[in-house]
């Protein structure tokens, strides 16, 4: 019997962890990874926060060396994109002519940032992030004294507003919502951050319905429908992402709010799985189909993608969680808070920098979000994997600790 061939479309955080579990799972075919951009895989946080303020190079970026890839005899085909899948023969197409044909194939191509279709939006000095090129766009234009506005309150934005103001800029936040957030966290945690970044000299304006970018040939001022314009010499935004389904949906694979796969990552097709930002799964722990943006979730289902094509089955069953790091705040997610009817607040809304909100439906703990608060987080992640039960008039008595709270739930 030949050696298997795995080929792995998208140089992502999936792709990474999926290469090198692969091998210790006890592949023993051929591994190919192609990736579009000119980099192997990198880590895209620090993307909006040290590598964009100079601190970290590529080589910092990197998730593992070219030596680790060699290691696991993976070859790696960057700057390539990946055109077509001809499932009958098993073939993946080629952007550069050539074809790898495939025995098995996971498709790990991320999401795109979600981009403005408003006049002006081509000018000069507006941009996007989300990749090493993005960034490198964008430094030249990172001065002192100069006046960024950022377009969209959420994390991305917020993470890239805090990075500009330590940098000297003047920075104006515009947010389409009544309140930053508002699509992952309560108003508390909404208003929390408005007051950091307030302290901070950040400008933050709301229920700001952006119709325009104005000026020559780069922008000189946003226009809004209703609180008139912003001056700007430089424009990001981030108003969301989109999963890079098309390369699947051409191939005629089942696509909802991404690539569908099951609990053992598979698709619709028994030799195709799909990992990470671009896929479309169910969550056991909340009963609903979910698509997540995050590494932890890149991570997991590359490891269970790697299980499944050793013939290890093991279904991906894991809590999700996420970070954001702004100014001297860590932000640590546990769970998903939509769909919560109560909540309790550990620490001072409108003073100090740490906090947790803990979110309910009925009785049941459905999420938390910490603030510099390793142990709340820690302790959310535990009650929310062991369906504890939670003593909630304890739980909002600060002078209680966590550790005695363990201790006896």
């Amino acid at each position: 019997m030949k050696a298997q061939h795995c080929v792995i479309v998208g140089a992502s955080h999936a792709a990474a962890e999926l290469c090198i579990k692969l091998r210790k799972e006890g592949w023993q075919g051929r591994i190919t990874l192609v990736g579009e951009e000119d980099y192997l895989p990198y880590n895209r946080p620090p993307l909006s926060k040290t590598f964009l303020a100079g601190e970290k190079s590529v080589h910092d970026l990197l998730i593992r060396h070219a030596t680790a890839y060699e290691k696991a005899d993976v070859d790696c085909l960057p700057g390539i994109r990946a055109e077509a899948i001809d499932r009958e023969n098993h073939i993946l197409e080629l952007g550069n002519g050539e074809q790898l044909n495939y025995d098995k194939l996971v498709l790990t191509t991320g999401a795109r940032v979600r981009k403005l279709s408003l006049p002006g939006a081509d000018l000069g000095n507006i941009f996007y992030l989300r990749s090493i090129y993005d960034a490198d766009q964008i430094r030249p234009h990172i001065k002192p004294g100069k006046h960024a506005v950022i377009v969209g309150g959420g994390y991305i934005g917020l993470e890239t507003a805090a990075m500009l103001k330590s940098a000297g800029m003047r920075v104006t936040v515009l947010e389409r919502d009544q309140r930053l957030l508002n699509r992952v966290a309560a108003p508390e945690i909404s208003d929390f951050f408005t007051r950091i970044h307030n302290e901070e000299g950040i400008e933050i304006i709301t229920a700001a319905d952006v119709e325009a970018f104005s000026g020559d040939e780069a922008v000189q001022a946003v226009q809004t429908s209703n609180l008139g314009e912003f001056t700007a010499d430089l424009v990001i935004v981030g108003v969301g992402v989109i999963p890079n389904v098309e390369l699947a949906e051409q191939a005629g694979l089942a696509i909802k709010n991404g690539i569908e796969v099951n609990a053992y990552t598979e698709t619709s097709d028994a030799d195709i799985l799909a990992a990470g930002d671009c896929t479309f799964h169910f969550n056991k722990h909340y009963q609903r189909w979910m698509r997540l943006e995050s590494i932890q979730n890149a991570v997991e289902q590359a490891e269970v993608s790697a299980r499944t094509l050793c013939g290890l089955r093991e279904e991906y069953d894991v809590i999700p969680w996420f970070w954001s790091d702004q100014f001297d705040l860590k932000l640590q997610i546990a769970g998903l808070s939509e769909g919560y009817d109560n909540l309790i607040v550990r620490g001072e809304l409108s003073q100090g920098r740490k906090l947790s909100v803990f979110y309910f439906s009925g009785e049941k703990l459905l999420a938390v979000d910490a603030v510099n608060s390793p142990q709340e987080f820690m302790f959310g992640k535990r009650a929310l994997a062991q369906f504890q039960a939670l003593d909630r008039e304890r739980l909002a008595d600060t002078d209680v600790s966590m550790r005695d709270l363990l201790l006896t739930s």
